[in-house]
């Protein structure tokens, strides 16, 4: 019985050290995500602004997004504002999560990228690529 108990202590300090690895790897994937956006676009946004967001996303050589987020403007709320780009797989809230804020500098019809939306669950697919590519950067903001 004690060495049941001691195996069995060994195995979950093993795999509680083994979590703790795969949580420093992810987060190191974090870290790098918000450098290369930070600094392959936020700091230089006036190369980008007043141009089509498929330029940008043209530029993205190392990660892309991966899901798409609309807000509507605050006086009219048929009209998007602004887009929040994702980079990770999953449509739910991550922790400390990286983000792409695109303003744009005219809106266009919140009923069309929510259907959009809704069809492909909020993932980013080329239909959206079409969309969004000829919409004009206004400016980009990069956050955790």
């Amino acid at each position: 019985m004690k060495y049941i108990f001691v195996l069995l202590s060994c195995v979950f300090c093993h795999l509680h050290a083994q979590h703790k690895i795969d949580l420093d790897k992810k987060n190191t994937k974090e870290l790098d995500t918000l450098h290369y956006l930070k600094t392959n676009f936020e700091l230089k946004k006036s190369e980008y602004r007043g141009k089509p967001f498929s330029y940008l996303l043209s530029k993205m050589t190392r990660i892309y997004p991966r899901t798409v987020w609309n807000t509507p403007d605050i006086k009219d709320s048929t009209i998007v504002e602004r887009s929040l780009f994702r980079f990770y797989d999953i449509n739910y809230p991550i922790l400390n999560e990286t983000k792409m804020l695109i303003i744009w500098q005219t809106g266009f019809s919140y009923r069309t990228a929510d259907a959009y939306s809704r069809r492909n669950k909020y993932y980013f697919t080329n239909a959206e690529k079409k969309l969004y590519g000829s919409m004009i950067i206004k400016d980009i903001l990069v956050y955790r």
